[in-house]
C-alpha cells in the first residue's frame, strides 16, 4: 500500500470526468477561483477598516487589553 503511481490518478481522473464531465468541473474551478479571490478582496478590506477605526476612549481602557464594562446581577426567582 506504498504512493499511488501516475496510472492511478489518471484513472481517477478519467473516472471524476465521466461523471461529472468537462463543463461542470470547469464551472467549479471558475466558482473555487471567484470564492479565493472575493475571500482576498474581504481580508484586504477588513484589514483596511481596521486601521481606519478610532481607538476607543482613553477612559474606558485600563490596559492596552483591558476594557472596563459594567455588570448587572441577574435576580433569581
Amino acid at each position: 500500500m506504498g504512493s499511488f503511481s501516475v496510472w492511478h490518478w489518471l484513472i481517477v481522473l478519467v473516472i471524476v470526468m465521466l461523471v461529472f464531465g468537462t463543463k461542470k468541473l470547469g464551472n467549479i474551478g471558475s466558482d473555487l477561483g471567484k470564492a479565493v479571490k472575493g475571500f482576498k478582496d474581504g481580508v484586504k478590506t477588513d484589514e483596511k477598516d481596521a486601521a481606519e477605526q478610532p481607538a476607543p476612549p482613553p477612559s474606558k481602557v485600563t490596559d492596552k487589553g483591558t476594557i472596563e464594562v459594567e455588570a448587572k446581577e441577574k435576580n433569581k426567582l
